[in-house]
């Protein structure tokens, strides 16, 4: 709901408010105020000038000079390329100077030879939305009436000095969606008094019951319908007071009648229809079921079929209207129009609902039937369209009202006791102070010794029960004055478990390395549920799935993770790391395991410094490094390994199984260069582990060591090996021989090549020892490394390079 603070001003005085002061009150007391605009996007200096003049430019035939009196000593000479400029229009005039929306300055210029001072203005170019603009106006400058005076301040008089505010609307508050309803509010809400419209209508002798007739088939679907015929009325543009109403609510105009029942549902939230009464087709109005496969043509030029589950107005033989939706179009309101039927009607809300969901028609009319109207306000509504049209279209309204139906009906009474009340918010408000917020809220009421009996008027139907009063009660005192308090309880804060840190320690590290997070659906498709060769192959499938492609539980995250990859791909992002933390689910029973995995996706660059001339693709190195940055995190850095491996969808010679103590927890290495092209991927690199095992496992408690006090003393080492014999394997023997003493073992290098036989490679370590208690001696290292070199020989066959 769009309310502009000028329009609600003549119903609550708003003068001590700014927008933004009224919406944060209209907030706090329970209805949303999503946003505050301004109409005057930045303009300034636009002005009232009349047209003196109006010649063909010489050197253009589009262009136009015009002298136009602008209320200066002088008037001005302003180029116009605008097809409906002509002497003597008022029009809006940026003068020199001025600024236009998106800070367009309007200065002097030359326009085939012809100085222009200023411009002559259309409605978009001072920000309205082509959607809003009279189609009079919408390929050209825009024409005031004669009632202005030159100089005067355009805005005005179009209304962009105008804020509007946007209601966010609950479907129980569908009171709140026309002006008197927000009037109501606001008066509540500010303590002010309302003034509503009270029409007062001149009538002719003539009997309005001997034009037209109305029968109602069944009064459970249309409670109350009434007629009102109208003779002699002037089909024409709406003055611009009007036009700017709807404008603002964001209602093109059309004519001055229709344009009179878009108002008055925007004022009273009572949806009208005028029909042409010479083209209605007869003098009766029947409200009846459609017949299955009736057809109509409704206002947009569209035939619809109708169904018996549908509402329609007829003429007692044909459809010439879907209730509570939209008009037909044999039946509009035309240029030649000089006879209206004015439809004021109350129609079951299940049944708009049905019509308009059906028909894909969706309109200001429906929506406000859907949500349920004011039953008590449908003859005032039609009294006010009638006077309306009385006054501007020069209407005769005849005598009394076509009708069948009560017109109104009794509110609901619901009581309260304010113990209760004061129970639930946690307060103490007196007897006192709720009385005189039921008078704000202008509901009638009776106190009998603290407990209200409270006459819920019909405009508020979201009113049913005491809670609903407590509620009331409770917005309007003030949430911010209900006192904080701690619950009484015996338990203890919330707090996250051992597990939730140490998952968002390996989120933030993660992160901190330069992954980007994920989240992927948990349930996939038979051939993307599982990656790796032992998983297992047992599917778990729902009972009913969505489609084909969410219908299994995944056991590998990494399938999905690949489809990121893509996405991103297509999109031409060639630089990818991402890494989720989610579940996935094994076969166990009855129902599956759910187990928490980490997967990862790198491609493309890792570091690139370009100021540098320096670019690191992604490795498997990098890769692997993210896992051992985790281990340390975690304290297993000394258990966690890594062994060659065989994985179908990976890289034959850059995969590695990842080990935690003795347990397979996961996988790490490169796409198989054919899942690589069968996805359209450049060379990537994946990881996937058991992130529970990792998380889970026992660590020893931190210990600190000294520092170091003594020297410690580095040997390098250079053995040859077999080249199928992994360097891990070497470091691990090499640890266990080297004793104590042996502090820090680095693969620095590997060579194989010229000098080296056939089949044999070199691995480089650099050896470092340390003694925390005393001066490592030459004996002491000797002895550490010659185990070494004993120990790599035995086990390994392996010899010292020369």
């Amino acid at each position: 709901m769009l309310v502009s603070m000028n329009w609600l001003q003549q119903y609550v005085d708003l003068d001590s408010y700014s927008a933004d002061e009224l919406a944060d009150l209209i907030t706090k007391g329970g209805i949303e105020v999503e946003t505050v605009e301004q109409l005057n996007k930045g303009i300034s200096g636009v002005v009232i000038g009349h047209v003196l003049s109006c010649e063909q430019h010489p050197d253009a035939d589009k262009l136009n000079i015009c002298r136009v009196d602008i209320g200066e000593e002088e008037p001005v000479q302003i180029i116009c390329g605008a097809a409906n400029i002509a002497a003597g229009q008022y029009v809006a005039v940026a003068k020199v100077g001025a600024v236009l929306p998106g800070n367009f300055k309007i200065k002097k210029a030359k326009l085939r030879g012809e100085a222009s001072h200023g411009m002559i203005c259309s409605l978009q170019e001072l920000g309205i939305e082509s959607k809003l603009v009279h189609k009079e106006y919408a390929d050209g400058i825009f024409v005031f009436s004669d009632d202005v005076t030159p100089g005067e301040d355009a805005l005005h008089y179009l209304n962009l000095n105008d804020e509007i505010l946007e209601l966010g609307l609950t479907p129980n508050r569908a009171d709140a969606m026309n002006m008197i309803g927000v009037a109501y509010e606001v008066g509540a809400v500010l303590n002010r008094s309302i003034e509503l419209p009270s029409p007062e209508l001149v009538r002719s002798e003539e009997n309005a019951q001997d034009y037209v007739s109305v029968q109602i088939e069944n009064e459970d679907d249309n409670p109350y319908y009434g007629a009102t015929v109208i003779k002699n009325v002037t089909i024409a543009s709406s003055p611009q007071w009007l036009i700017n109403r709807l404008v603002s609510a964001g209602i093109r105009p059309i004519n001055n009648v229709v344009d009179i029942t878009n108002y008055v549902l925007l004022e009273y939230g009572q949806p009208l229809h005028a029909f042409d009464y010479d083209r209605f087709g007869s003098k009766e109005v029947v409200i009846r079921r459609a017949a299955e496969g009736e057809k109509i043509v409704t206002l947009d030029d569209t035939e619809r079929t109708l169904s018996s589950d549908h509402l329609v107005i007829t003429n007692g033989s044909k459809p010439v209207a879907v209730a509570g939706v939209m008009g037909g179009a044999d039946s509009e309101v035309q240029q030649n129009t000089t006879t209206i039927l004015l439809e004021a009607a109350y129609f079951d809300s299940k049944l708009v609902r049905k019509a308009s969901k059906d028909l894909g028609l969706r309109s200001d009319s429906s929506a406000r039937f859907e949500k349920g109207i004011d039953r008590n306000r449908v003859i005032g509504a039609s009294e006010r369209a009638a006077q309306l049209i009385q006054e501007i279209a020069g209407g005769t309204v005849l005598k009394g009202t076509a009708e069948q139906g009560d017109r109104t009906v009794e509110g609901k009474e619901v009581s309260i006791e304010v113990t209760r009340i004061n129970q639930v918010l946690g307060t103490e408000i007196s007897e006192t102070e709720v009385a005189a917020i039921f008078e704000r809220l202008q509901f009638s009421y009776q106190n009998f010794g603290g407990t209200f009996t409270v006459q819920v008027p019909p405009r508020r139907p979201d009113i049913t029960i005491s809670e609903d009063l407590i509620e009331e009660v409770g917005r309007l005192y003030g949430y911010d004055n209900v006192p904080a308090t701690l619950p009484i309880t015996e338990s203890t804060p919330g707090q996250l478990s051992d597990y939730q840190k140490k998952r968002r320690r390996v989120r933030r590290a993660l992160e901190g390395a330069g992954l980007y997070q994920t989240v992927t659906y948990s349930l996939t498709s038979p051939s993307k549920r599982v990656f790796f060769s032992n998983e297992t192959t047992d599917a778990i499938r729902l009972a009913m799935p969505m489609s084909e492609e969410r219908s299994e539980l995944r056991t590998s995250l990494l399938p999905h993770l690949l489809e990121v990859a893509q996405y991103n791909k297509n999109r031409q992002l060639e630089n990818l790391a991402f890494y989720e933390t989610a579940s996935v689910f094994l076969p166990e029973g009855e129902l599956p395991k759910e187990q928490e995995h980490l997967a990862g996706v790198v491609s493309g660059l890792w570091q690139e410094h370009l100021w540098q001339k320096e670019k690191k693709p992604v490795d498997f190195f990098v890769v692997k490094g993210i896992l051992e940055e985790l281990a340390v995190e975690f304290g297993v850095e000394d258990r966690l390994t890594f062994a060659r491996a065989d994985e179908p969808k990976l890289h034959p010679g850059r995969t590695a199984a990842v080990h935690l103590d003795d347990e397979l927890i996961g996988y790490i290495g490169q796409l198989h260069p054919e899942v690589e092209k069968e996805l359209d991927l450049s060379e990537t690199y994946v990881f996937e582990i058991n992130l529970e095992a990792l998380l889970k496992a026992d660590v020893d408690h931190l210990k600190y060591k000294k520092l170091p006090r003594f020297p410690s003393v580095t040997r390098d080492v250079a053995l040859v090996v077999n080249e199928s014999l992994e360097a891990g394997q070497v470091k691990r023997v090499i640890e266990e021989a080297g004793g104590a003493k042996l502090v820090e073992i680095n693969l620095f290098d590997v060579y194989q090549g010229e000098h080296l036989e056939e089949g044999k490679k070199s691995l480089a370590f650099s050896l470092r020892y340390y003694n925390p208690e005393q001066t490592l001696t030459e004996e002491e290292v000797k002895k550490a490394h010659d185990r070494v070199l004993t120990a790599v020989e035995e086990q390994f066959g392996a010899a010292l390079r020369s």
